[in-house]
């Protein structure tokens, strides 16, 4: 059972399409084609059911799945063991964060990574912090550097580098500018406009309200930050930003709580043998924890 026909299954099996599958691989459909082929007659039976256009996994297909990410993470990890006997940081390291971090927390951090590294290939994947943590349990990603979950999985360690204040914002001419002290049960009266209803963020912020028996009325949704404010600005609602955020253009409302907080930092999973790319850059987040971040609880 050849790695390269266990890579085409998964890129097929992930993309539902034999020809996503060659994009994503760099091959040619007859090619993708060929490696399941090969695969099923090692196998001995079929993987995929073709009905129209639709590809679909067969019941072995299904029992191979899990096994097959397994067997390539084993593969991968054994390249890494031996490479880093070497001692020397280079290859290429697969990493995830999410559009906010890599635009306001990250870039000073690579640009020195990468100048201290320069034989290290960067493979940055920006995703959502919750695409990211299941990357990095499937084996697809080294290191997601992200929003971390209030109760992350005992599979992943998990380090807080960075912590979040969020702050409760609305429009200039929202109706809730003029209000001066502000109690949630007054902003729960009033639309919001929140990141998606899987996020980590949201959840933070539901359960905020949660705690005082209140309801968040989500009118919106947009799991970028940047497009929230921009609803925010022209009045389309309230919502909570990091204060890295928050200008001119929205006005800060003071509510009548806690300040919401959310960590930011990095995750990698405990079975995973990592790179010296990886190593190198898990020691300069280290290096680049806040003092809070190191206290977080």
């Amino acid at each position: 059972m050849d790695t390269q026909s266990l890579q085409a299954f998964l890129a097929v099996a992930d993309s539902s399409s034999f020809s996503q599958a060659g994009e994503h691989l760099h091959l040619t459909q007859p090619a993708v084609s060929k490696r399941i082929a090969t695969l099923e007659d090692q196998v001995g039976t079929k993987l995929f059911d073709r009905i129209g256009r639709r590809v679909t996994l067969t019941e072995a297909g299904h029992l191979l799945l899990p096994r097959a990410r397994q067997i390539l993470v084993m593969v991968d990890d054994s390249r890494r063991a031996l490479s880093n006997l070497a001692g020397d940081v280079a290859g290429s390291l697969t990493m995830a964060t999410s559009h906010h971090i890599g635009l306001h927390r990250l870039p000073p951090l690579l640009k020195a990574y990468t100048q201290t590294h320069p034989e290290v290939r960067m493979d940055m994947r920006f995703l959502d912090s919750e695409q990211a943590y299941q990357g990095v349990l499937d084996g697809d990603l080294e290191i997601a550097v992200v929003t971390l979950a209030p109760t992350p999985d005992p599979q992943l360690t998990v380090v807080p580098v960075w912590i979040d204040r969020l702050r409760f914002v609305c429009g200039h001419d929202h109706p809730l500018a003029s209000l001066d002290p502000l109690p949630l049960t007054t902003l729960s009266r009033f639309d919001a406009v929140l990141p998606g209803h899987l996020t980590f963020t949201r959840g933070i912020v539901v359960d905020t309200f949660a705690r005082d028996g209140l309801k968040v009325n989500v009118a919106l949704s947009t799991n970028y930050l940047e497009t929230l404010k921009m609803m925010v600005a022209i009045g389309l609602g309230w919502s909570v930003l990091p204060e890295t955020l928050i200008d001119e253009e929205v006005h800060v409302l003071p509510i009548e709580h806690r300040p919401i907080e959310r960590p930011l930092g990095y995750l990698v999973h405990k079975s995973r043998t990592l790179s010296n790319a990886a190593r190198s850059m898990l020691e300069m987040l280290d290096e680049a924890r806040t003092p809070e971040a190191r206290t977080w609880q």
